[in-house]
């Protein structure tokens, strides 16, 4: 199936000044949101604390699960719709008492308070404050090894600093704007959320890689044209291949955002957010930096 026509000619590296705009705008809202908020919004995971979602049988006010959780002491809770009218979230940040056994206690109380309303205990999730800081800790771990491991292979893979450069910062440009996103839209971070980072990771570089190997190609067929053509050629000629793989990903996370739920809601918006940032950084900002260390870097080189 042939999607883009091989004599297709955009001139995607001729708009590079606009997209550098565009991307400096988009990371600097990023971050402002980041500090304005006071970082991110950790969830259960890193926090620490109970996350608790029942459901009722009949119609409930919210300020009733409220009042109900106030009269067993536990003011702290916060207390928001989830998914439909009679489906509640309760969330409790980290506290010295015993968790498991506060949890219990929430949960035996509400069902008291609500029996003529049937109340149905959907998730329940309990995580110490300890806990929840190590696996922050090893979040943190988690992505910038994967930052450091593909830096090697992408350095090694194509015998030049340059593409490895390239590679990273697109891919810090995809966290920046998709932390920034999490961040705008309130979702909360965590594991699910931090899978999305590394989801995003792996698919931006994958697609950047496929683009600079068809550099590497270009190169040796091309050797009359400067590396900027030969960049626009090879996005060009992989054009198809990107809209197909991206496109169909999409449509995945899409029906997901439609139709899984509010569960997975926080999840494939993370997940629309980097996609398109993933896409748009292969082009715009890694073949750029590429460009920008040839010019500045390589040639000087060679001029001693």
């Amino acid at each position: 199936m042939e999607l883009i026509r091989p004599d297709t000619r955009i001139d995607f590296i001729g708009k590079r000044k606009y997209a550098l705009l565009i991307s400096t705008i988009v990371i600097l809202i990023s971050l402002g949101s980041i500090f304005l908020h006071g970082g991110l919004k950790y969830g259960v995971d890193f926090a620490g604390g109970i996350l608790l979602q029942i459901k009722f049988s009949k119609a409930v006010d919210i300020s009733e699960v409220r009042n109900g959780l106030e009269t067993i002491g536990s003011k702290e809770a916060m207390v928001q719709n989830f998914g439909g009218e009679n489906e509640f979230l309760i969330r409790i940040e980290k506290s010295s008492e015993d968790l498991e056994a506060l949890s219990k206690k929430i949960q035996t109380s509400l069902q008291e308070q609500f029996k003529d309303k049937t109340l149905e205990i959907r998730r329940v999730e309990v995580v110490g404050p300890k806990v929840g800081k190590d696996l922050k800790q090893k979040a943190l771990l988690a992505v910038l090894l994967s930052f450091g491991g593909i830096l090697i292979y992408v350095a090694f893979r194509f015998h030049t600093i340059s593409y490895g450069l390239g590679g990273i910062v697109a891919l810090l440009h995809d966290v920046i704007v998709t932390y920034g996103a999490i961040s705008i839209f309130e979702i909360e971070y965590s594991l699910s959320t931090m899978a999305v980072i590394l989801t995003i990771i792996g698919f931006s570089i994958n697609d950047t890689i496929v683009i600079f190997d068809r550099v590497r190609e270009n190169i040796k067929k091309l050797r009359k044209e400067n590396l900027a053509a030969v960049m626009n050629v090879s996005i060009n000629q992989t054009l198809g291949r990107t809209i197909l793989t991206t496109g169909t990903v999409m449509m995945v996370v899409l029906i997901l955002f439609f139709f899984g739920g509010p569960v997975i809601h926080d999840f494939a918006t993370a997940m629309i957010v980097g996609l398109i940032t993933g896409t748009y950084s292969t082009i715009y900002v890694a073949s750029p930096v590429v460009l920008l260390w040839d010019k500045y870097v390589t040639k000087r080189m060679k001029r001693r």
